[in-house]
This record gives C-alpha cells, structure tokens and sequence, in this order.
C-alpha cells in the first residue's frame, strides 16, 4: 500500500524558500508509512543555486533574489509560466537507485511531449530534455536518507529573458526554450493532467 501510492498535490504559485522548507521538513518528519508526494508547484521570480556554486555562471546581478539550495547541479532560473515537479519518495521502499530515478523523470517528460504530439531528446552528457537541442527541461534532486527531494522543471510559457543574466547549469553551450513555441495553447491547458498521468504510470512499476 505504501508502496504503490502517490499523493500529487498541486500547490499553486509558491514563493521558492517557503516550498524548500516545507519539501525538507515533509522529508525530516515522514515516516516508514508516510506515502510518497508530488508537487506541482511554479515559483515567483528567483534564481536558484545548487551545490556547485560559481560566482562566474552570473553575468549581471539584478533585483530578482538569488538562493543557496542544497539541490544537485549549478544555477538556475525559476518564474511564473515555468512548471517546477517535486517529487517526495522513499527510494528505499521502491527500490530506486539515483540514476534509476533520473531516468524515470526523464521518461515521464519525454513521454508527456510525446502525447501532445513534441519529440524531446536526452543527452547523456547533461541531464534535463531537450526539443530540437534546446533545453526544455532541468533536472535537479537531493538524496538524504534514502528520500528524494526537488525534481524537474519544465518552460511552459514563461519569460526567458532572466535566464541570460545567468550561465545556466554553468553550461555557456544551453539554449532555453518554451513548450508554446512547439504546442498550441489548447494542448499546453493539459499539459499538468498529462504529467500526472505519466508519474503514476511510471511509479506503478515500483
């Protein structure tokens, strides 16, 4: 029972440092019977830093907020129109090693663009999706004790100009990209029910 079932919740517009909070306290607090979460969440405007910092990846400070998160990988940008995925899983119990999981969040993004009709790739070399190389989606987790933390991010509609302040995922050679430049309005209102959709088909096998 605990092992097969999923609550998604869906969060809404969250300020980043209140979600981070609430994702390490989930983790912290949670038990042998706690049932693993995801959240769907989008951020106001903020540029994130995971573990590998480097003063270099920012080009141009400016008023948007930059915060320390104890993610994997380097900077990033997160706003309104930009849909974040948290996923809260007791690894252990399902028996998912770090680079099983990586490739399942993969899976299920490749697999939701595949349903609205979007080829995306993935390269081995950096980790995310990506639609006619250009990165549609970032990758970023934390381990600790056996749960996941943070998740993956996908470019729905969002402003992508504050991604040029930045060197993103300290990769000069990463372009950014919006799903609505591939994808009709019409698709993209689906675009969370689909990812549900696609989570629990993927989790089911574990």
């Amino acid at each position: 029972m605990y092992k097969k079932k999923i609550i998604i919740r869906s969060l809404g517009l969250k300020n980043w440092k209140i979600v981070f909070n609430a994702m390490n306290e989930f983790n912290f607090l949670r038990k042998s019977t706690t049932l693993d979460e995801v959240w769907f969440v989008e951020h106001y405007p903020v540029y994130t830093q995971g573990q590998i910092k480097n003063k270099k990846n920012i080009i141009k400070v400016t008023n948007i907020p930059i915060e320390n998160s104890d993610r994997g990988g380097q900077i990033t940008y997160h706003g309104p129109g930009q849909k974040l995925v948290y996923f809260l899983i007791d690894l252990k119990r399902r028996k998912i090693h770090v680079r099983k999981l990586i490739e399942i969040l993969q899976t299920i993004v490749l697999n939701t663009l595949k349903k609205i009709n979007v080829i995306g790739k993935i390269k081995k070399e950096m980790p995310g999706v990506y639609i006619k190389n250009k990165k549609i989606c970032s990758l970023g987790l934390k381990i600790k004790n056996g749960y996941s933390l943070h998740g993956f991010s996908i470019n729905i509609n969002m402003d992508l100009i504050p991604f040029q302040n930045i060197i993103p995922c300290g990769n000069n050679s990463i372009k950014m990209v919006n799903l609505s430049e591939f994808a009709s309005s019409k698709k993209l209102k689906n675009i969370e029910n689909i990812l549900k959709k696609q989570i629990l088909k993927e989790f089911g096998k574990y």
